[in-house]
């Protein structure tokens, strides 16, 4: 495949917009290896980061199907002229891989590769990556057949891309780990107002109870269900803090089973009756699921903590492309511009914001003694 200037800078203005549509590292690094391969017309594409001991801490592939990738089995430490790339990192255009005396041979399920264009992808004397391409499709015989000079200026300009396009996502992610570490933080306090509140109130009361056992039996009685009460306060106040705290497992599980999960949890924590449904909904890029569940667990906090609710229902169902969360329970309800103006918030604020960071909208319906639905529409990948 020959690229033109007017269809080169229109493939490589595609790759560029694809890059810059995702924000989680996997997704970029994903993207850059697919970009390169059809910018370049190859028929395998790979991505290697490295890790600090000299090998790589990700590896990512196109072009080899799950099944044979799998049975390829895993990448070694050293891994020949691609290891090699990230301690001399230049570019490498070969005609034949096999020949290069830095060639270590391949498993047996590995596809045969010949041609090969390897080069690095720097942030500033950095090397944060390395791009390799291998097996050059084209119409004519073999002979003559394989990357060009052409092909590796095209390659740099992808990789001086692909290079902001990591950065930012790795700036993105360690951004997410603050954010999250801020929530905890905040959760801690609350874990210790809460709870430590309760426990003041039990012990009072339990004094109470002593001191009246011998002269008023009966009041006493009454106070150690007072203690009985606050202690099982206590003990939702110390699961649903402890249930946020825990990291969740959107990465292995997906959002489904993750709310599912978070969602049976909080129903055995509290007296409510705590409910989730899921409507064949897709996998949606990582941050919108991120903001689905921050959203959900925002909302939860405030129908379990604040309203009184004797059931709170959680429904995920597909929308198109994208899918929409509601949250409704049937507590006290509020005004809720009275609320806004006021200023007590109860993370709607939070809640909008999270919406509106990935694309989609939040809308608030409730009145006192009316209950109270949250809607989260977000649009997909």
């Amino acid at each position: 495949m020959s690229h033109g200037p007017r269809s080169g800078l229109a493939a490589v203005s595609s790759a560029l917009l694809a890059m810059s549509r995702h924000l989680e590292v996997r997704d970029v690094l994903k993207t850059i290896v697919a970009s390169a391969r059809e910018l370049l017309d190859a028929r395998y594409a790979a991505l290697g980061v490295p890790d600090d001991h000299g090998g790589f801490a990700q590896f990512v592939v196109d072009g080899v199907g799950d099944e044979q990738w799998k049975a390829i089995g895993p990448l070694p430490r050293q891994h020949g002229i691609l290891a090699a790339m990230l301690h001399d990192a230049r570019p490498q255009r070969l005609a034949d891989v096999r020949e290069d005396p830095r060639f270590g041979g391949w498993p047996s399920a590995h596809p045969e590769l010949a041609d090969f264009l390897g080069l690095p992808i720097r942030d500033g004397d950095e090397v944060i990556g390395a791009l390799f391409l291998a097996n050059k499709n084209c119409d004519t015989p073999r002979t003559g057949c394989g990357f060009t000079q052409d092909d590796e200026e095209l390659l740099g300009i992808l990789a001086q891309h692909a290079a902001i396009a990591l950065t930012n996502a790795r700036l993105y992610e360690r951004s997410r780990e603050l954010t999250i570490a801020e929530e905890r933080t905040r959760l801690a306090h609350e874990l210790h107002d809460a709870v430590s509140q309760k426990l003041f109130s039990l012990r009072l009361t339990a004094q109470a109870a002593a001191r009246l056992v011998d002269r008023d039996p009966a009041r006493a009685k009454d106070e150690l269900q007072q203690v009985a009460a606050l202690a099982a306060e206590a003990t939702d106040e110390l699961r649903a803090a402890v249930v946020e705290l825990r990291p969740a497992a959107l990465d292995e599980d997906g959002l489904v089973a993750t709310l599912r999960t978070h969602v049976q949890v909080l129903d055995r924590a509290h007296t409510a009756r705590v409910t989730f449904t899921g409507h064949g909904v897709r996998a949606l890029p990582a941050a919108q699921e991120e903001a689905a569940l921050r959203v959900a667990q925002e909302a939860l906090h405030n129908a379990l903590r604040h309203s009184g609710a004797e059931h709170v229902d959680v429904t995920l169902h597909r929308a198109g492309a994208g899918a929409v969360l509601r949250v409704t329970d049937d507590g006290s309800g509020f005004d809720p511009q009275a609320v806004h103006r006021a200023g007590r918030h109860l993370g709607l604020v939070s809640m909008r914001d999270r919406a509106s960071g990935v694309g989609g909208s939040l809308t608030i319906e409730s009145a006192p003694g009316k209950g109270t639905t949250i809607t989260m529409e977000v649009p997909g990948g």
